[in-house]
């Protein structure tokens, strides 16, 4: 991942505000879910997620995009419904051209992107969610992965406004960051639209 650099405009913004959703799992991570507590001895309090520089802000968006991408070349292929499909092209372009524009932003910026924990988690969540979504077909595949999408979309969107955007330093990352939600809130949005329908 020598390569990997942020994105321009829309595209970082996209590519940051799901990097975003890393941030929230990464968080969501440390404390095991209420069903298991009883079961494990109950953990230190958490200490405060650690401040996250410019050069990690743009390997999360990377990873982000690159999941992304790969989530909806899969989903191109195996969901039945046109809604679904049209929206896994949405997914590849957009985040296809975040990455094309990274390595221009990067220059432009000085920054080298900086792999860390959140990436990390990013990558194990979606090698579990590509296992979960390689079993299915048709209809269950269709809802799994448009489920997942409004999961991550608005895990992203959370991030963005709580983690990204307050921790980015320099003045052109962050108002790319700021430009990008309201694409991030319409990805959302459009995803729930077809969720909803998929449910009838």
């Amino acid at each position: 991942m020598t390569t990997h650099r942020p994105a321009s405009t829309t595209g970082l913004l996209l590519g940051l505000a799901l990097s975003v959703s890393g941030l929230t799992a990464c968080a969501k991570s440390e404390t095991p879910p209420a069903d298991t507590a009883a079961a494990v001895p109950a953990p230190a309090p958490a200490p405060a997620a650690p401040a996250i520089n410019d050069a990690q802000i743009a390997h999360i968006a990377v990873t982000a995009n690159a999941i992304d991408s790969a989530a909806g070349e899969v989903a191109k292929k195996k969901a039945t419904a046109k809604s679904v499909k049209d929206f896994a092209q949405t997914m590849v372009s957009d985040h296809m051209g975040v990455n094309k524009q990274a390595v221009a932003l990067a220059t432009k910026l000085g920054v080298t992107p900086e792999d860390n924990d959140v990436s990390r988690q990013l990558k194990s969540g979606a090698d579990e969610s590509a296992a979960t979504l390689s079993g299915l077909t048709g209809a269950a595949f269709d809802k799994a992965y448009i489920d997942r999408e409004v999961a991550y979309h608005q895990a992203v969107a959370d991030a963005l406004d709580k983690t990204l955007i307050p921790n980015a330093q320099n003045a052109e990352l962050k108002g790319l960051l700021e430009k990008a939600r309201p694409a991030f809130a319409a990805h959302l949005e459009r995803a729930k639209d077809i969720q909803a329908k998929l449910s009838k």
